[in-house]
């Protein structure tokens, strides 16, 4: 529908959104450490992917697969994907619009809100499909979230765009994203491509709108309402007498 390229919105919190930046790293190493070895990326997606038929005891995964406790992979699904256009549409969504979204929280929030929206995500994802034994993998549901909170927090920025994959565009944030979010609940409701999770995406949009409220910082407004510019410091003078009128020095010999 469309790419993200680039939006015109300076940080005002943060000097460097850093989470965003190791999100990035993470997942782009996981991803090369598993295309290395193309048996290990098996297990893993099948040890570490979200199994809603594990989670619900309805499926006993085997022995050999059991990385990490179930309950974790309602997290560490979001750090593997299935192939470079997986991981590389994800990751532009995380570069183009999770600094504003850290900018708005601080450090530490962003990274749990990361982590929540992903683990909601897997959440709905589960609820909507408890029998199925495919594993999730991807950080669709997390990004999913931070495009939610980026529409709460900044619909007027306008933002550059590739619309239909090859048209270049420069426009306000709310329609390009309003439009991906409403194609996620419709999709959803529809039953749209059985490789996509829709209920991953839609649980994550929900988490994200609901956690950015919860979670900015006091001085941040929704909707763009103000721009707050906390490192700016204007000194007014108190009013006082005129100086008086005088005039220029001539210098001379």
């Amino acid at each position: 529908m469309f790419i993200p390229l680039h939006d015109a919105n300076s940080l005002k919190y943060i000097k460097l959104q850093y989470v965003t930046l190791y999100l990035i790293a993470i997942n782009v190493l996981v991803f090369a450490l598993m295309s290395v070895s193309g048996d290990y990326a098996q297990a893993a997606a099948v040890g570490l992917g979200y199994i809603p038929a594990v989670i619900h005891d309805l499926a006993i995964l085997p022995a050999n697969y059991h990385f990490v406790p179930a309950d974790f992979t309602y997290i560490t699904y979001a750090f593997l994907h299935a192939d470079i256009f997986h991981l590389g549409g994800n990751m532009l969504f995380l570069w183009v619009f999770g600094d504003n979204v850290e900018d708005a929280l601080g450090h530490i929030k962003f990274l749990i809100f990361y982590l929540l929206c992903a683990a909601a995500g897997a959440f709905l994802h589960g609820l909507i499909l408890p029998n199925s034994e495919a594993p999730l993998i991807g950080a669709s549901g997390a990004i999913a979230g931070i495009v939610s909170a980026y529409l709460l927090l900044h619909p007027r920025v306008k933002v550059w765009v590739l619309a239909f994959g090859r048209i270049p565009l420069r426009i306000p944030a709310i329609y390009p994203l309003v439009l991906w979010v409403a194609t996620q609940f419709l999709m959803l409701a529809w039953g749209g491509e059985e490789q996509v999770s829709w209920p991953a995406h839609v649980g994550g949009i929900i988490a994200g709108a609901v956690l950015i409220v919860i979670f900015k910082r006091r001085s941040v407004p929704l909707f763009d309402r103000a721009i707050v510019s906390p490192r700016a410091v204007v000194i007014e003078k108190a009013p006082g007498p005129a100086a008086p009128e005088t005039e220029p020095i001539k210098w001379g010999r």
